[in-house]
């Protein structure tokens, strides 16, 4: 094990410079999690130092590669109780420097405040989906949870309480299932359903698996996995958190893997920064100074090398941007492209 991690602050040191091959970190035998997009991320925010905040701790990843990379102090933040467990084999090692905040990051300006840069990484980690007793993989049965925070009601919970009508909107519009109503239906008749498999048959019941194309379930899962957490609103309490903590100049680097969260986040940092949403048909309108500088208008993706080395990251989209000296502000959520399932 200590090799292990050995070899894995070996290889984000040499992120961090530039030179290493993205391959290492997908054969590092038992890491339980690989950083996606780490490379870009380091990169373009170099020379890193001063206090960062990873919003989304999980296995540590970032955490370790911006520590190494130059960051005086990470703080740490999650509301999976169980990571930190997980880090306490390799934590020691940077001591004073790496402080661990059991919180939703949607609070994380209750972390810190005039921050040099923040990092966060959406979404279920691989960590969590391996865990059979979390909930959160269809591919391998176990209780019906979903809980990321380990407390709240489960999806369990809900599948056995919600309606026809409201399973079906949460599986259309948090998991863009076409089948929605059809699945939603299937889970009523197959009700109560306490496990993973009871619901994966609940579902193949109606959408059956098809060579050469993604589980029927996996749109499911997302949904319900999103709605037990309220990750799309946490999504954004945690940017206007963020701009509430960067200290002008702070960087915040964003890494979303489906067009839900990206949507958001590409909403979100275009209404705080000075570019236009004017068209010939609705002109351009007057609007508050710009809290954020856009470190480029499209997304970064990960490049050929990453996704033969980590396939997750084929989905990963990383959005940069810099905090001006503009005061924070509130955000009006009812532009930034959330399902109208947020608002009830």
């Amino acid at each position: 094990m200590n090799l292990i991690r050995m070899s894995i602050r070996r290889s984000i040191w040499m992120v961090s410079r530039g030179t290493r091959d993205v391959a290492e970190l997908a054969q590092m035998g038992d890491a339980p999690h690989v950083p996606v997009l780490l490379r870009p991320i380091i990169a373009k925010t170099a020379p890193i130092s001063g206090t960062w905040l990873d919003g989304t701790f999980g296995a540590g990843g970032y955490t370790r590669a911006l520590l190494d990379a130059g960051a005086d102090t990470v703080i740490a933040v999650d509301q999976d109780p169980l990571v930190f467990d997980m880090a306490k084999s390799w934590a020691d090692e940077y001591g004073a420097r790496l402080v661990p905040v059991a919180s939703n990051f949607a609070d994380l300006d209750k972390a810190g405040q005039n921050l040099d840069g923040i990092v966060l990484d959406l979404g279920v980690s691989s960590m969590q989906i391996d865990q059979a007793e979390r909930g959160f993989s269809f591919m391998q049965d176990g209780p019906l949870d979903m809980r990321m925070s380990q407390s709240g009601p489960t999806a369990a919970d809900l599948v056995n309480t919600a309606t026809e009508a409201e399973l079906a909107d949460i599986l259309f519009q948090y998991g863009e299932e076409r089948a929605s109503r059809r699945i939603a239906k299937a889970i009523i008749a197959a009700r109560p359903l306490n496990t993973t498999a009871e619901l994966v048959a609940a579902i193949t019941e109606v959408a059956p698996v098809k060579k050469g194309q993604s589980h029927p379930a996996t749109r499911s899962f997302q949904a319900l996995r999103i709605a037990v957490n309220d990750e799309l609103g946490a999504l954004i309490r945690g940017l206007e958190a963020a701009e509430r903590a960067l200290a002008p100049n702070g960087w915040l680097a964003v890494v979303t893997f489906h067009s839900l969260e990206d949507r958001i986040v590409k909403r979100f940092l275009q209404s705080r920064s000075a570019i236009s949403q004017g068209s010939r048909y609705a002109p351009e309108q007057k609007s508050a100074a710009p809290t954020f500088e856009l470190q480029g208008r499209k997304a970064i993706k990960a490049d050929d090398e990453e996704v033969a080395a980590n396939p997750r990251a084929r989905s990963a989209s990383l959005r940069l941007a810099k905090r001006t000296t503009a005061a924070a502000r509130p955000s009006d959520w009812g532009k930034l492209g959330l399902p109208g399932l947020v608002f009830r």
